[in-house]
């Protein structure tokens, strides 16, 4: 094996290349998971077959098991009694695609890291980062089997809970990735750096990633139809059942299907959080452009807003759609919307902090080369 590079941003080109392959592949991942979910389709595959469920069946008769095993499940007695095979076999697609792109993802990922790995084209750095990239990517599977299974036992849906969790695993993966990708740059500080920004950034990702879990649970619960109006929630701020203390007990969180009152508090929750994020985000973004030395800073504080705008335009026309059913198209962008915004705090912060301190090493470096 070569010796590997010293730093993150000597990483070849094709290194760098090959990493943003991967973050558009888990950000692809994500959407498909999306349309999985909202198509109803996240059960129609029983098993979990790492080798042999690679193929789709290709014969009647293994087409027939196939659907013989999903019959079994609550989700068909309770609600998809009666489908076709045809119905079925568009179901089995969006599961059956969701693995597929996993299992693609884990070869496209494993086989160029560890040819890189062997010529010497990553900084020690790099390969922890990726390292762990791969352990969180290994736990994202485990969890994912975990959601699955918790729907065809006793409940016609994946828990909610286990759902948001494998969604927010997922979101982690893709902000660690992308975060890395960043450090392959050389990018310094803006000058016009204040420790107001350290605070307003940490803000917004953790509001960031607090919102979009609640969007999850949003969609685990189908919280959306049962309040589809908007700026109010069937005429009031607050719903009554949020106002009954005999609601606020473990059953009632534990058995959210069953009443209205997590639906209620989720989708409270996912709206006021939305109202918090967009005042601190558009506050943020106005002081990153106006106190920013560069225009990069500047365009990124633009496409942030413009971002957050949209993401709660799509929000609100999402929510109005959910009449007897959630819009899958509609909740499909607010997702992907979501994701892309997150992904947009991510570059904020980058630019903010891990690249100004490899840039001040790098300074630091060539100043000696200098001297010496």
């Amino acid at each position: 094996m070569l010796e590997s590079v010293k730093d993150n941003t000597q990483v070849a080109r094709a290194v760098r290349i090959w990493l943003w392959i991967g973050v558009a592949m888990v950000f692809l991942q994500v959407i498909i998971g999306g349309v999985t979910r909202l198509t109803g389709s996240g059960l129609s595959i029983t098993r979990w077959e790492v080798v042999t469920g690679t193929l789709p069946p290709f014969s009647e008769q293994a087409w027939e098991e196939a659907f013989d095993l999903y019959k079994a499940t609550p989700q068909y007695a309770q609600i998809n009694q009666g489908m076709s095979m045809a119905e079925f076999k568009f179901i089995y697609f969006w599961e059956y695609f969701h693995r597929l792109w996993a299992r693609l993802m884990f070869f496209v990922f494993i086989i160029p890291f560890g040819i890189f790995w062997k010529k010497g084209m990553l900084s020690k750095r790099l390969l922890r980062q990726l390292t762990f990239v791969v352990l969180l990517a290994g736990l994202e599977g485990f969890f994912g089997w975990i959601m699955v299974a918790s729907g065809l036992i006793h409940r016609p849906w994946v828990n909610a809970y286990n759902l948001t969790l494998h969604l927010c695993m997922a979101l982690l993966i893709f902000s660690y990735l992308l975060w890395t990708v960043f450090s392959t740059y050389a990018i310094p500080r803006d000058k016009g750096y204040t420790s107001t920004w350290k605070t307003m950034s940490y803000a917004l990702l953790g509001i960031s990633f607090f919102q979009i879990a609640l969007g999850a649970m949003m969609s685990g619960a189908k919280a959306g139809l049962f309040f589809p109006t908007w700026p109010d929630m069937h005429g009031v701020y607050l719903p009554a059942v949020l106002r009954e203390a005999s609601y606020w007990n473990w059953d009632s969180f534990t058995h959210y299907d069953s009443n209205p009152f997590m639906p209620a508090l989720i989708q409270f929750l996912h709206r006021n959080t939305a109202y918090l994020l967009t005042l601190i985000g558009l506050y943020a973004a106005i002081q990153f452009w106006r106190q920013a030395q560069t225009a990069l800073l500047r365009r990124s504080s633009v496409a942030f807003a413009g971002m957050l705008l949209l993401q709660v335009l799509l929000g609100i026309v999402t929510l109005l759609n959910c009449q007897g059913s959630i819009p899958v198209l509609l909740g499909v962008l607010h997702q992907m919307g979501a994701v892309i915004l997150l992904g947009l705090v991510v570059w904020v912060m980058h630019m903010m902090f891990r690249n100004s301190s490899e840039m001040e090493k790098l300074d630091f470096r060539n100043s000696a080369k200098r001297l010496a």
